[in-house]
């Protein structure tokens, strides 16, 4: 451990002051995101929006990119989310560094939690806290599911009142929409009735 750490403060003495701010803001927005963010990867769009919106590392267009890539590539969407950003805006190192700032916050709640878990489990506090947090969790993935249909099946920045609906709808994103959505379905009904 200790030769990690004297590895990683040469590295870090070795990176130039605005590169290390870089690695700074990376780390303090991804931890952010991993520490608020219950529910999984679809919980820490919110932040990851804001994060297109405060830093250059990304725009909101490559954020849809992002969870289009995110969700087409094995393992959590928010991880995958946090390497892409990462990478964009330092490389590797980038990468390496939101990954793992994101990722850290949970590592340590889930260890803090198991230990109090153990010797709490019965605990009328515990139970409410956890039922607390399921609709807390449901609720900030209802916002991120919302902000994913609205990127992606309509064009917002067009919005000008009511008068502007029809260069709002982006028609070709809905029908594709549409086609896959009836195709799931039947590939499951299908399914369903070969195995019956």
């Amino acid at each position: 451990m200790v030769i990690v750490a004297a590895i990683a403060g040469i590295a870090i003495g070795m990176i130039r002051e605005e590169t290390r701010m870089i690695f700074l803001q990376l780390f303090f927005e991804f931890f952010k995101a991993g520490l608020f963010a219950i529910g999984g990867g679809l919980a820490t769009l919110p932040f990851l929006k804001q994060i297109s919106l405060r830093y250059p590392w990304f725009t909101p267009n490559d954020l849809m990119d992002m969870i289009a890539v995110s969700e087409s590539t094995p393992g959590p969407m928010g991880v995958n989310s946090a390497t892409y950003a990462g990478f964009h805006a330092a490389g590797i190192p980038g990468a390496i560094t939101a990954t793992c700032s994101l990722v850290l916050p949970s590592v340590i709640i889930i260890i803090l939690v198991s230990r109090a878990l153990d010797k709490f489990r019965d605990s009328p506090l515990v139970k409410n806290g956890f039922y607390g947090l399921r609709p807390a969790s449901a609720g900030l993935i209802f916002g991120a599911m919302f902000e994913v249909f609205a990127a992606s099946l309509l064009h917002t920045e067009n919005w000008s009142g009511i008068a502007s609906l029809g260069s709002v709808i982006n028609v070709p994103a809905i029908i594709i929409f549409l086609v896959l959505s009836l195709g799931i379905w039947k590939l499951k009904s299908c399914i369903r009735s070969c195995l019956s």
